[in-house]
């Protein structure tokens, strides 16, 4: 089998960046080239990049009572394509500057949910959308007590109203196969649960 050819960051050559927007969140515009696959460089291209930095998403779960923890709250992006823009979720947040993943987790498990999180495990990480976004999201599974999730939580300073669902994990995966759940991160989330969850109730029980 004949090696591919792997390509990295001194095959790109940026040739202009400019700022077109700072707020919460920033987009920039790129001018760059790249090494084509046939060999030579490509013509000087435009890209518009949504910076918004990189984001942690967390999915609750007992083993003792075989529970997951969902949020659903109000997503504006939502509208454009479905009825129902309240969405099932995980619990997630951006990692801010100085923060660790797992301490974005625990942060936001208690803001938007109201449980603290006890051991967390490592599912995947994934670029959100890398031909518009250089976001990346961190995926986990955390160990929480079911039995205190409930209620309406979330910050008022960030206008959060999030209501949240404590329900039999089975129940979450018969929710994603009937399209109700439709979040990236909360889909990939429960597929990865779905393929490993023994792994998870093993390493947390030895």
């Amino acid at each position: 089998m004949t090696k591919m050819q792997q390509f990295d960051h001194a095959d790109v050559e940026i040739l202009e960046r400019q700022s077109l927007y700072q707020g919460f969140f920033t987009l920039l515009k790129y001018r760059l080239r790249h090494r084509l696959f046939a060999g030579g460089w490509s013509e000087p291209l435009q890209r518009e990049i949504f910076e918004r930095g990189h984001a942690v998403a967390v999915l609750p779960y007992d083993p003792a009572l075989d529970e997951v923890v969902l949020i659903e709250q109000y997503r504006v992006g939502a509208m454009a394509t479905t009825p129902h823009p309240w969405l099932y979720e995980c619990v997630a947040g951006i990692i801010e500057p100085g923060e660790e993943a797992e301490d974005v987790c625990r942060r936001e498990s208690l803001e938007e949910a109201g449980l603290q999180i006890g051991r967390l495990y490592p599912m995947l990480s994934y670029l959100s959308s890398p031909g518009g976004t250089t976001e990346r999201l961190y995926l986990y599974v955390g160990e929480c007590d079911a039995s205190q999730a409930g209620g309406i939580h979330g910050l008022d300073e960030e206008a959060e109203d999030i209501r949240v669902h404590r329900m039999p994990a089975s129940q979450a995966l018969k929710m994603l196969q009937a399209g109700q759940i439709d979040n990236a991160a909360t889909v990939i989330s429960l597929q990865w649960f779905a393929m490993n969850k023994a792994k998870v109730i093993e390493n947390w029980c030895d």
